[in-house]
């Protein structure tokens, strides 16, 4: 008896390759706009629930929502495993707080250029590289001129608390990188995402109150975890099997300049043109400081989060998922 042989696996073409990589770049793009218009919808949550009441309505039903869909594993995981999430837990629940109080007091691009600052140090500095310190010149370029009108335009407090988010930024990727590597899949940020919504629901509760329960409300607050969480998270995820890191961290650079189309849009936030070319200097420094810490480009790891420069994904490339 003759045995027939099962067709070999067809050979992905130079062709398909390069289309499943634009419906990747679509993907990240989809997931960069989702996260930025959802910080917009945040900033229309602030005259009803105030800046905290926001941010728990958008760590609380955003950890709920991760929470069904990963249904992490509880078992089998040391005392280093829940340390390194409540870790994680602390610096989400704080960068997103400081960075709502940001949005709170500047326009949303500006407050997005000065924060993409804390990854863009981290990535210049663990390149080591004349290159990507060269890049950071240019990003104080930039923010030099985002100041030409004088940072008083933009509310000072509101500047420095987008400079603090930003560290908290770069500190959100050290953890999520210990994380990633201690969790599978997205387990690590589920539960990073309730430890989170754990530390604001007090504070929400005190400063919001009963105004959190409105329907209207909890409508806005389900669109906005959405929008920051669950939607760029699932997109971007598809996008890593598919682009090297990279580009996929090029692609989020684009970040600023997203931002200030989502607070233009939305909220009605006009740009002076020397701002403009600011966050153009800001985006294109990031591009370079990605592209210097990344010289040979490999395929992506599919994981929970993006890592951090020491080795695997540009600081300028993690998720935003759980950013804002």
């Amino acid at each position: 008896m003759t045995r027939t042989l099962p067709a070999p696996a067809p050979v992905p073409t130079r062709h398909h390759r390069g289309r499943a990589q634009i419906g990747a770049v679509g993907l990240v793009l989809g997931g960069a706009l989702s996260v930025q218009f959802g910080s917009a919808v945040a900033a229309l949550l602030f005259p009803r629930t105030g800046i905290a009441g926001a941010v728990t309505l958008r760590l609380t039903i955003g950890a709920l929502l991760m929470l069904v869909v990963c249904r992490p594993r509880l078992r089998g995981h040391g005392r280093a495993d829940w340390l390194a999430v409540v870790a994680f837990g602390f610096a989400l629940a704080g960068m997103n707080s400081i960075f709502y109080q940001a949005i709170g007091r500047i326009p949303l691009g500006p407050a997005v250029t000065l924060e993409v600052l804390g990854p863009l140090a981290l990535s210049v500095l663990t390149a080591r590289r004349l290159a990507a310190w060269c890049w950071a010149g240019l990003a104080l370029a930039g923010v030099a001129l985002l100041g030409q009108g004088g940072f008083d335009r933009l509310n000072p407090l509101g500047a420095a608390l987008a400079l603090a988010a930003g560290a908290m930024w770069a500190a959100y990727i050290v953890c999520s990188a210990r994380v990633g590597g201690r969790f599978p899949r997205a387990d690590g940020l589920a539960l990073a995402l309730a430890v989170a919504a754990l530390v604001a629901l007090p504070i929400g509760l005190v400063d919001a109150g009963p105004r959190l329960w409105h329907p209207a409300v909890l409508g806005l607050g389900t669109g906005l975890a959405v929008l920051a969480s669950v939607l760029p998270y699932t997109l971007e995820l598809l996008a890593l099997r598919r682009l090297p890191t990279s580009t996929f961290a090029v692609m989020m650079s684009l970040g600023p300049a997203i931002a200030a189309l989502a607070g233009w849009l939305v909220l009605d936030q006009a740009l002076h043109p020397v701002e403009i070319l600011a966050i153009g200097l800001v985006i294109i420094a990031s591009i370079g400081a990605v592209r210097a810490g990344t010289p040979t480009p490999e395929p992506a790891e599919v994981g929970p989060v993006a890592e951090g420069p020491d080795g695997q994904l540009s600081a300028a490339a993690a998720p935003p998922a759980a950013r804002r």
